[in-house]
């Protein structure tokens, strides 16, 4: 039964608990650290051990960016991170941080982030006997009637102490005497009065002067001790003691007064005449700081401002005047100023977290810093409120207990604003509104959002062939709006695959383009490449660029000699004695590889045996006659045709041409074998030798010809039978008319024999013949007749004399 309740309570219970539990941890969260201090203490004393008094774990402190922030403008207090341990930053003197104060607490707050959370502590700084008492004064005078009753009372200065407590003043002493005893009084606001008891009469004739010395103890230990030197004059009998209006005076004044404005005026009336009636005022028993900030006139009794006024410092102040008579006799007013507060503190603002860089892609609703706004003054005057100057993307969220953060409201862009000058404006409510500014600087850090940009799409750029190599020809620029190594940018050829590389490179890091090896424009002309720009940033980005190379033609080729061939000595020409002017000798044709006006080429005739005989076409390079030609003319003529391209410097070639002049083409071999010009002396020699072997030749090969003639005709008679029985002649073989070629026919009609054949070959370009004797034609008997008795065969019958049916013969070659 009892779990069957519990099981069904369960439910409810379970509720009231958590309620519970979380009203104890709202509870625990705001609850106040509390600790204590002697003060004088060294530098770096220990405090206390939040981590454990927190029961945080060290791994938290760093990681929670916990830090400690005192009250006031100066921070008093340190926390170390690793340690968890709260010091003091300095020597702490309680007399100095609380003058006026009996008990001294110093707050702090704790902050701890991610989350957010805000403890507050409270150290009290305990005091330590570390000041003895002072009298104002080393030395009081006393004037008193030798006719004072015994009992009357005489103030004495009190003595200060800064300590408090047990270690404040706590007792006077007086030196024995037979006249007077100490009175320690202590008024309603529990101050210490001292006053000075006649017990016996005095007699001026007997001592007029009596000098006591006045001890103040502490109940510090060991005690501390101040003395001063009571000196006592005793005068002559005065009956009337000055008599003040009235025993309190009490004034109101605002904080701002200027300076030597009127306080308060005391008056105190002395009935007696003479000195004994004339009344001077002093300050007694007031602190040093009230009469610094107050000035008494000692004769007329006017209290006016001699300091500045603070409110938040001191909110009151309390005076004693003392009236003195000409004879020594005195009476006590007392006088309280309540300080009014005015709007005389700007709020102040004091950062206690700030990020100083943030990244450019932080979400809206960031944390930047975070800040505390204090206003010493009270009331509407002490009440602040904030603002940001300008339209920025940023806001201000109060969170608690005056305390703000400054957050992004808006996306940011480092490459449209990479930093902004905060400045937040604490305004207070008071009636003449005062106002502070603080400026928080914050730089965006920059995220690689931005690719690199060329310059341009496509790039051009020149260079000249023959070209030296790693030449510099121009150089490629991307940008990136990004900072950093975001925008370093590095530059590389794109690669593509099956595609040679060009004999180009990219530096990585200036984009400056360089050529490898030397280019030929014969050979490349033109050539692109794609260049990538990437950045540095991660994962990096890039961008792409077309980089096309022209070459630029060099005249690096000289002119180069088709016809005639560059490799001949000389070529012969023909050109027979009745050509007109005009007659087309030859046509020199020359190339030039290179292109423009490197490739121009123009004809000049450089040298001949009779320049006036020829003339070239400059540009057609076509060699012609200039005049008739005459009887007079040499047969042999020699020409030197100069062929010149138009670069710079300009390049030639040079072509020799041997001209013969023939009546007709019988003698054109002999006139070929020639120089006509005699400029080739060293050979000579040489060609006389060959004419010399043609001529024997030539009469051999005609005695072998005759003999082959007689052969045949020896064997007339049985030519039939041995022709039946040969088979058919080899279709190869050429009839009589079958050397038409070209137009031309060359059979068996002319001058000579049909025993001789000629073989025309024409090429166009040409308005005359060479001929040219090759060698002669032996017969081509048929394959598997014997030779017949004494009968020589050439070995050098071949398809030339196949082609003439196995005849014999000459082979004439008539080229044009």
């Amino acid at each position: 039964e009892h779990s069957g309740a519990s099981r069904f309570l369960h439910p409810r219970i379970r509720q009231v608990i958590l309620f519970i539990l979380c009203i104890c941890v709202s509870q625990s969260g705001a609850e106040t650290l509390r600790y204590s201090l002697p003060e004088e203490m060294e530098r770096d004393s220990f405090v206390a051990n939040i981590a454990k008094d927190l029961g945080v774990p060290l791994s938290q402190l760093a990681a929670r960016k916990a830090r400690v922030v005192s009250g006031g403008n100066e921070q008093l207090f340190r926390l170390n991170q690793n340690t968890g341990i709260l010091t003091a930053r300095e020597s702490l003197d309680r007399e100095e941080i609380c003058p006026q104060s009996d008990t001294c607490t110093l707050v702090f707050k704790i902050f701890f982030e991610n989350p957010l959370q805000l403890i507050r502590g409270e150290v009290e700084v305990r005091d330590v006997n570390d000041n003895s008492p002072v009298f104002p004064e080393k030395e009081m005078v006393l004037e008193i009637l030798e006719t004072a009753s015994p009992g009357s009372r005489f103030p004495l200065e009190s003595a200060q102490d800064k300590d408090v407590g047990i270690n404040g003043l706590q007792n006077y002493s007086l030196e024995p005497n037979p006249h007077f005893s100490l009175a320690i009084g202590t008024a309603k606001d529990g101050v210490k009065y001292l006053e000075l008891v006649l017990q016996s009469q005095l007699d001026r004739e007997e001592k007029g002067e009596l000098n006591l010395l006045l001890t103040a103890t502490d109940g510090g230990s060991p005690p501390r001790s101040g003395t001063a030197q009571v000196r006592i004059v005793v005068l002559d009998a005065n009956d009337n003691i000055p008599v003040f209006e009235r025993e309190t005076y009490e004034v109101r004044l605002a904080e701002n007064s200027p300076l030597e404005q009127l306080v308060v005026r005391v008056t105190a009336a002395d009935p007696d005449e003479g000195s004994n009636g004339e009344v001077r005022y002093a300050f007694t028993q007031t602190p040093e700081r009230s009469r610094q900030l107050f000035q008494l006139n000692p004769t007329t009794g006017e209290i006016r401002v001699a300091g500045k006024l603070d409110f938040e410092e001191a909110k009151s102040h309390k005076m004693v005047v003392k009236a003195t008579d000409g004879a020594g006799l005195s009476a006590h007013c007392k006088v309280q100023v309540e300080v009014l507060d005015v709007n005389d503190n700007a709020p102040e603002i004091a950062l206690t977290s700030l990020t100083a860089s943030i990244a450019e892609d932080a979400p809206p609703r960031t944390v930047v810093a975070l800040f505390s706004v204090r206003d010493r003054d009270s009331g509407d005057n002490g009440r602040t409120e904030c603002s940001i100057d300008g339209d920025l993307p940023f806001s201000l969220t109060p969170t608690f207990d005056n305390y703000y953060e400054l957050r992004t409201s808006a996306a940011l862009d480092r490459e449209r604003t990479a930093e902004y000058n905060i400045t937040i404006t604490a305004t207070d409510w008071g009636t003449k509104r005062l106002s502070s500014q603080e400026i928080i600087f914050v730089q965006i850090s920059d995220v690689n959002d931005n690719a690199p940009t060329f310059t341009q799409e496509v790039y051009t750029m020149s260079v000249a062939e023959n070209n030296s190599p790693m030449l510099r020809i121009g150089s490629v620029k991307a940008t990136d709006d990004d900072t950093g190594e975001n925008a370093r940018v590095n530059y590389a050829l794109v690669r593509q695959e099956g595609k040679e590389q060009p004999e180009i490179s990219v530096n990585a890091e200036n984009g400056d383009v360089y050529i490898l090896r030397p280019l030929d424009y014969e050979k490349v002309r033109a050539f692109e490449v794609t260049v990538r720009a990437a950045d540095g940033g991660s994962p990096p980005l890039s961008a792409q660029a077309v980089l096309r190379v022209l070459v630029r033609d060099e005249n690096d080729n000289a002119p180069v000699l088709l016809h005639p061939p560059p490799d001949s000595s000389a070529a012969g020409e023909l050109v027979p004695r009745w050509a007109p002017s005009g007659y087309l000798v030859a046509k020199v044709v020359a190339v030039d590889a290179d292109a423009g006006q490197n490739a121009w080429l123009s004809y000049e005739l450089a040298k001949a045996t009779e320049p006036a005989l020829f003339r070239v076409g400059l540009h057609s390079g076509e060699v012609r006659t200039a005049r008739a030609v005459t009887e007079r003319d040499a047969a042999r003529q020699k020409l030197i045709v100069l062929v010149r391209d138009r670069g710079q410097p300009p390049r030639s070639a040079t072509a020799t041409l041997a001209v013969a002049l023939v009546d007709d083409f019988s003698d054109a071999f002999h006139q070929l074998g020639h120089d006509p010009a005699g400029g080739q002396l060293p050979q000579v020699a040489e060609e006389e030798m060959l004419t010399t072997y043609l001529i024997a030749s030539l009469c051999c090969v005609s005695s072998l010809f005759v003999l082959s003639v007689l052969v045949l005709t020896a064997n007339t008679f049985c030519k039939t039978r041995v022709r039946a029985d040969l088979p058919p002649a080899s279709p190869s073989c050429y009839g009589d008319g079958d050397f038409a070629s070209s137009g031309m026919g060359v059979g068996s009609t002319g001058t000579l024999s049909p025993a001789y054949r000629y073989e025309m070959c024409l090429t166009s370009g040409s308005g005359r013949s060479e001929f040219q004797f090759l060698r002669p034609l032996f017969p081509c008997f048929p394959a598997g007749l014997p030779p017949g008795p004494g009968e020589q065969r050439s070995s050098v019958c071949s398809q030339d004399a196949a082609t003439l049916g196995g005849e014999g013969g000459w082979i004439v070659q008539v080229r044009e």
